[in-house]
């Protein structure tokens, strides 16, 4: 399954830089996803890990108080202002096939790392998300859905989401909510609000949450 998910991980990687690689100037500045951080400061955390040796990241955490969020900002916001975007794209393109994977998250780990910070990306600029297989396979990778859930600070209150295109769903509500999988991945790490309009059925025997198959 490691090899799987690290040919997907590559694949990843790949596909960002090939989307990258035809932004305008005024692109690379566009709002991401992510409060406070244009397109250009998300590359700069996507390919951190690539730039960084354990001392030194271990050295800038302590600095941050242990704040991962706190010393991933400061890193971000860093990096993006001291590189320009042809130095943040070469650093993707030259490390596709980089080992990296994040401190107890194993290859999932950085597999969901990179498809959910190119979502952060895509989706403000209207660029092609990963593909949905891709996607179902980072929600069913997840370490259960109530630890995903927590990590974010996203509350289903009794809704289960499921999505359209992948068998794979989240939550233990009643209430179920159809979604494109690149929806329910958006809003369970916080991107994106439950879609209140969304149609929504009562089904029984559905899949087990956090799991596919």
């Amino acid at each position: 399954m490691d090899t799987q998910l690290q040919t997907e991980t590559y694949a990843e990687r790949e596909r960002l830089a090939s989307l990258l690689a035809d932004l305008t100037p005024e692109q690379w500045d566009t709002p991401s996803l992510c409060t406070g951080w244009r397109v250009r400061e998300v590359v700069a955390h996507i390919t951190f890990p690539f730039r960084t040796k354990p001392l030194r990241f271990f050295t800038g955490l302590a600095a941050a108080r242990f704040s991962i969020n706190r010393f991933s900002d400061t890193a971000a916001r860093r990096d993006a202002s001291r590189m320009s975007a042809d130095e943040l794209l070469r650093s993707l393109r030259d490390n596709v096939r980089h080992p990296w994977q994040p401190p107890g998250g194993g290859q999932a780990g950085a597999l969901s790392h990179d498809v959910i910070h190119g979502l952060d990306l895509t989706e403000p600029l209207g660029l092609p998300p990963a593909p949905p297989e891709r996607i179902a396979t980072v929600l069913a990778n997840a370490s259960g859905s109530a630890r995903a859930l927590a990590f974010f600070g996203v509350d289903l209150g009794g809704v289960t989401l499921r999505a359209q295109d992948a068998d794979i769903a989240f939550g233990t509500g009643d209430t179920v909510l159809d979604l494109p999988a690149k929806d329910l991945l958006l809003t369970i790490t916080g991107r994106r609000p439950l879609p209140a309009a969304a149609k929504a059925t009562t089904a029984p025997g559905r899949p087990t949450p956090g799991t596919s198959g």
